[in-house]
């Protein structure tokens, strides 16, 4: 984040103040982050809401880019004033607006300017910015061509620009972009023909090209936008910064994005994570083949990143991947109407075999399942079908079907448990009754409430287009073709899994693994001798720590050592190359297998020495290792490794393993850390799932030791990414009774060439994980002024139930400080809300919850107190909030967590914390002044605002009677 100072308000003496005499304010119930935003401006109001905007490069010369930017901001009226700027002076005014050569020419009487639309030569850019910062000009949009997408040149003028926005605190879209639409407001910075009819969903692009085409397609399409936005090459304002505001905005209910670059990976997960809890986000991306790639890449001026590690991106953050454009905006009108499917097997139902077949098709190959036919539903079709009826899925009900058969077959259907939702096919027979067999299915979804999504397919065109008009009106999707159908329903499922992903919070910490020091002497041994390869047997040691079994191995340095190796470990045996520098050990005949005698392993000691020696030199070869010839009859070959992305850092695979793997391809990656259920459907993912489940008279192997094993690996990555290049299992022998990896690579980062980073002292060249674990280091037992034993640890995603039994005992008078409202109970106890409160990006905000008990594992365990901070985008101020329960307050609970935040913000760099309190809460502002924060009152907002700078704040400012738990060591990311 940049950093930015913000020096303290001025004191003003706190009045008396009632509840009678505050102005009352509503909080905003879509807000993501639960604080008082409502406060303040937020920092993308002046791109979205601007009230007065400067048009640089405005013109009245035909066909130019500032004529059509002046023309449309004009004809669709935003609400406030243009400011057209023109470098000739000759130009009084433009389309009758008084227009100014540079905006320091612009009255400082008419007030500040909220945003700058430049659409200048970019060579000008820089002094345009320049002058926008003298002005205080708080947005801009730059429109301008001419950067990174040039090359060399145009990239060292796009990070000049950038650091002129920085410097003025200027958020600024583009360059090379459209422009900023908000149908809402009636905004339209772009220069489009139009401005887009007004609607529910978001559309975000980097194309330009694309906003225009997709504009033009929903003018017709009579589909509108609660925003349109061409985001350009995101020299500031990128995925995240957008996703961020549009999750609080209330006119948003999805959001839908064109993407070519990812760009700061790191700010999209963690705002598409926080924000599809309750939006849904689709993603088109092109560049799945390396061709489109490196298009999007020349496009764009950025790197496009591996489409696979994306794909595990999209997956862990609840984002939606589709692969058409037109499936956009058919999985957000489907997502609106009907609910998500619990499980991936549909129930076709179709008066016709040929369709049934093609939507079958579609549904396999999309990743769905056919969903079985129980014995009662099996039943219960035969009392009402003739007998030449399917009897499968698909449920061909023949040409002849009746609009009642058709009603009586899916509400039939629906109440299988087996049946996760449902798709109707109609195609138009002589006997056939379109409009009459919509009605009746219209009816039986009204019946079934919601509990199972229904699609339908029309199949034709005038004669069924009443038919599709109801089922429209009652919120059923039809679609022309039922394989599309059928795909929509995959998404919809794959929606779900990814939304699932979300509540799933790993947790690790070093304390996990105390033999992980033994790790850190074997990184400092290899890299003082400037090594950057661990030996297999190092690489064993290291994983031995983690909790990873690994086959027994005796380093051996001459051929008797060798021999004196393989009589102790017994006979058969492995006699593999030990060298410091050579990874792939079967390239270079560095591994002998099935050996029997003590000559034969001295032989095979001499045939890989010299090996070794006619392909590199001696000094590759530090002799051999001995290993017993693990048994592999009745196991499977797998691979689990680990290497770094150029966006999302460290990246996990996993999947078949062997000699073969990159033939076999079959493989998954995820981003660490995981748990188990993240490392499950990581193994679900890959083929050769099905096999380890048991097959062909094999018995399963061991799937949750399996499952703890990878866990335990993602917890090395974790612990060590910043050391930790690359880090290889192959093969990883696994059974039904064991798990054992046989051989073992780790490939470290380049010591010499890695910048240390001044806060963290951590690589700054190496990418950070992309995800942030649990923070486990906040749990602590603490003793109230009462005597009460209180447990002190971060929320998670299932503490809802405990959330909303609190709020059951938090009085009327303590909401209304907290939220400044008389927020009820069922609002403040939402679903869609708590999801946001209960899950949280612990690397933006950090949530401390307080429950009564040191254990809390019964269900009659109490959660007491709940305090937030959450920092503001795009600086380095965080704004804190806090709700104790009535009973408890007085206690010091309120106290003991805010000095845990502070103790978190001070780790984290932050430089600031505000607050914001009602006058007549008198006990929290105490609190507040007693750990250091500075007051001032707000008379237009009747509030205390509270501020306390880190920056100043010492040690011995703070109360040592006071037991702080403050981190002199990361122990968690």
């Amino acid at each position: 984040m940049t950093s930015v100072h913000f020096p303290p308000p001025n004191l003003q003496p706190l009045p008396q103040v009632t509840r009678a005499n505050v102005h009352h304010r509503s909080v905003s119930k879509s807000a993501a982050h639960d604080v008082f935003k409502h406060f303040q401006q937020r920092p993308l109001d002046s791109l979205f809401r601007p009230q007065s905007i400067a048009v640089i490069g405005a013109s009245d010369k035909e066909g130019s880019v500032g004529r059509t930017l002046l023309w449309n901001l004009m004809r669709s009226p935003f609400g406030g004033t243009i400011y057209p700027i023109n470098v000739n002076p000759r130009k009084k005014n433009i389309f009758g607006i008084k227009s100014y050569t540079r905006v320091q020419d612009i009255p400082s009487s008419d007030g500040q300017i909220d945003m700058a639309v430049i659409a200048v030569n970019a060579k000008h850019v820089k002094q345009v910015m320049e002058d926008c910062v003298e002005v205080g000009i708080k947005a801009a949009v730059i429109i301008s061509a001419g950067f990174k997408e040039t090359g060399a040149e145009g990239a060292q003028l796009e990070r000049e620009v950038y650091e002129i926005a920085c410097k003025g605190k200027i958020r600024v879209v583009g360059p090379n972009c459209l422009g900023v639409m908000n149908p809402i407001v009636g905004l339209n910075a772009t220069f489009a023909t139009q401005i887009a009819k007004p609607g529910n969903v978001a559309f975000i692009s980097q194309s330009g090209a694309m906003c225009t085409s997709i504009l033009d397609w929903s003018l017709q399409a009579n589909v509108g936008f609660s925003s349109f936005v061409s985001i350009g090459s995101m020299l500031d304002v990128s995925w995240g910064d957008i996703i961020y505001y549009l999750g609080d905005d209330p006119n948003t209910k999805a959001i839908a994005i064109y993407m070519e670059t990812i760009g700061d990976a790191r700010s999209f997960m963690s705002a598409a994570a926080e924000v599809a809890m309750t939006k849904p986000i689709i993603v088109i991306k092109p560049g799945r083949t390396e061709q489109a790639a490196a298009a999007a890449a020349s496009h764009t001026g950025s790197l496009a990143g591996s489409d696979d590690v994306l794909d595990a991106a999209f997956k862990r953050c609840g984002v939606l991947r589709v692969n058409k454009i037109r499936e956009v905006f058919e999985i957000v009108e489907l997502l609106g109407k009907q609910p998500r499917p619990k499980g991936k097997h549909l129930t076709i139902v179709t008066n016709a075999g040929g369709p049934g077949v093609i939507s079958t098709d579609a549904l396999i190959e999309s990743g769905g399942q056919l969903s079985w036919i129980s014995d009662d539903t099996m039943k219960s079709l035969n009392e009402i079908l003739p007998p030449h009826w399917s009897h499968s899925n698909p449920i061909d009900i023949l040409g002849d079907a009746t609009p009642a058969t058709y009603a009586k077959v899916v509400e039939i259907a629906a109440q299988d448990e087996y049946s996760d939702g449902i798709l109707i096919v109609l195609t138009p027979q002589s006997m056939t009754d379109p409009s009459a067999t919509a009605r009746g299915i219209a009816e039986i979804a009204r019946k079934i409430g919601g509990r199972k999504p229904i699609l339908a397919s029309w199949m034709g065109g005038k004669g069924v287009e009443e038919g599709r008009a109801i089922l429209d009106e009652a919120g059923i999707p039809t679609y022309d073709y039922p394989d599309s159908a059928a795909e929509m329903f995959s998404y919809m499922y794959k929606y779900s899994v990814n939304l699932s992903q979300l509540y799933e919070t790993p947790r690790w910490c070093a304390e996990m693994h105390p033999e992980s020091l033994k790790v850190d002497t074997i990184i400092a041994e290899a890299q003082s001798s400037g090594r950057t390869i661990l030996t297999e047997l190092e690489s064993k040691q290291l994983l031995s720590a983690y909790g990873i079994p690994t086959v027994t191995t005796i380093l051996a340095c001459t051929a008797e050592e060798a021999a004196l190796a393989a009589d102790g470990v017994g006979y058969p045996v492995v006699v593999k190359i030990n060298s410091e520098t050579i990874t792939h050990k079967t390239d270079v005949g560095g591994v002998k297998l099935n050996i029997h005698s003590a000559e034969q392993v001295r032989e095979a000691f001499c045939e890989i020495e010299k090996d070794v020696e006619a392909k590199f030199s001696r000094d590759y070869f530090q002799g051999v290792t001995v290993q017993p010839m693990v048994d592999v009859r009745d196991s499977y070959e797998l691979i689990v490794g680990a290497s770094p992305d150029s966006q999302f850092g460290p990246v996990m695979l996993f999947g078949s393993g062997g000699t073969l793997v990159e033939i076999y391809q079959d493989k998954a990656l995820a981003l660490p850390p995981l748990n188990s259920n993240l490392a499950h459907l990581m193994m679900k993912e890959t083929k050769i799932y099905k096999a380890l489940k048991g097959t062909r008279g094999r018995s399963s192997v061991d799937l949750s030791a399996l499952e703890r094993l990878i866990v335990n690996f993602s917890h090395l990555v974790m612990e060590k990414w910043n050391w930790i290049r690359e880090i290889e299992i192959n093969p990883l022998l696994v059974s039904n009774n064991s798990l054992v990896a046989l051989d073992a690579r780790v490939i470290l980062h380049d010591a010499c060439s890695m910048d240390v980073d001044d806060y963290t002292g951590r690589a700054a060249k190496v990418i950070r994980p992309a995800i942030r674990p649990y923070p486990t280091q906040y749990e602590q037992n603490w003793v109230s002024k009462k005597g009460r034993v209180i447990l002190i640890r971060a929320i998670m995603p299932e503490d809802e139930p405990l959330v909303v039994d609190f709020h059951k005992r938090v009085s009327e008078e303590s909401v209304y400080t907290r939220f400044f409202s008389d927020m009820k109970y069922e609002e403040r106890t939402s679903h869609d809300r708590l999801t946001r409160v209960c899950h949280i990006d612990y690397d933006r905000d950090i949530a401390l919850v307080a429950l009564d008990g040191e254990k809390c594992s019964d269900s009659d365990c109490k959660l007491v107190a709940a305090a937030r901070l959450t920092k503001e985008h795009g600086v380095d101020v965080a704004e804190f909030s806090i709700l104790v329960s009535d009973a408890y307050q007085g206690q010091g609970i309120g106290e003991k967590l805010l000095r845990e935040l502070v103790c978190h913000a001070k780790a984290e760099g932050l430089h600031a914390i505000e607050a914001i309190v009602m006058p007549s809460n008198r006990a929290m502002i105490h609190v507040l002044e007693k750990v250091g924060f500075e007051a001032s009152y707000d008379k237009e907002e009747g509030v205390v605002k509270q501020y306390l700078n880190l920056q100043k704040q010492s040690e011995e400012e703070r109360d040592p009677s006071v037991q702080l738990s403050c981190f002199t060591e990361p122990i968690c990311i």
